[in-house]
């Protein structure tokens, strides 16, 4: 059992990394902001800097709330303007559904982790398997956003649209740059930062809870266990 309960620990770790980094970048205002900034984005929409904070809030807003669908109206040229179209409302409502299962697996990975170093800690007095299980998971998250890293820096266009055609049923997402102000937010080279903000973020997290257990290795024997 306690094997099992290993491997398992060692298998929830990448979930759990990935998926706090993917909460984080999807809350993180200062993404926002950087993003406007570097694409120029208050240039391609005519919007106001203030206009496209109000805009960013009431994205994250509308992820972390109950709502179905999103209303956001903002100011541009003194005029009211509803920012997002139906398509883009419903597209939106996709993309939330998808937050809401990183969160229940953010959550889930969390719990257990907790749960799995408590009885280590406590219970079963194994801190060499929990170790052991920290450097396993931080090695395996390490080798998977190796792998993430490549690929996007490789083929992102593929990555990205692979990504789209899996995660939604529909083809919402094919969106007019031109006409759209959800893809004139965020432009594809955004995502392709996003991508790469996640993977360094993941494996950061990988190094230092790795890197506490290959400590602990290193600086124990095992007859004093």
């Amino acid at each position: 059992m306690r094997i099992a309960a290993k491997w398992l620990f060692i298998l929830c770790l990448p979930a759990l990394l990935l998926t706090a980094s993917i909460s984080g970048a999807a809350n993180s205002l200062w993404l926002y902001k950087y993003g406007f900034d570097k694409y120029s984005v208050s240039q391609t929409t005519g919007l106001a800097p203030s206009e496209l904070d109000k805009a960013a809030r009431g994205l994250v807003d509308y992820f972390n709330s109950g709502d179905e669908t999103i209303s956001l109206t903002v100011m541009k040229d003194g005029e009211p303007l509803t920012l997002f179209n139906e398509r883009e409302v419903a597209h939106l409502r996709d993309v939330k559904g998808l937050f809401q299962m990183v969160y229940r697996v953010l959550l889930g990975t969390l719990v257990y982790a907790l749960v799995y170093t408590g009885l280590s800690l406590f219970l079963w007095k194994d801190r060499r398997r929990l170790s052991w299980g920290l450097v396993g998971g931080g090695c395996l998250t390490l080798v998977m956003m190796l792998a993430l890293g490549l690929g996007t820096m490789l083929n992102f266009d593929r990555l990205f649209r692979q990504f789209h055609l899996i995660s939604f049923a529909n083809d919402l997402w094919l969106l007019d740059p031109t006409s759209d102000y959800l893809i004139m937010l965020f432009p594809q080279g955004f995502w392709y930062d996003t991508s790469i903000f996640c993977a360094l973020a993941t494996a950061v997290g990988a190094v230092i809870l790795g890197g506490v257990g290959g400590w602990y290795l290193r600086s124990r024997k095992p007859d004093k266990l």
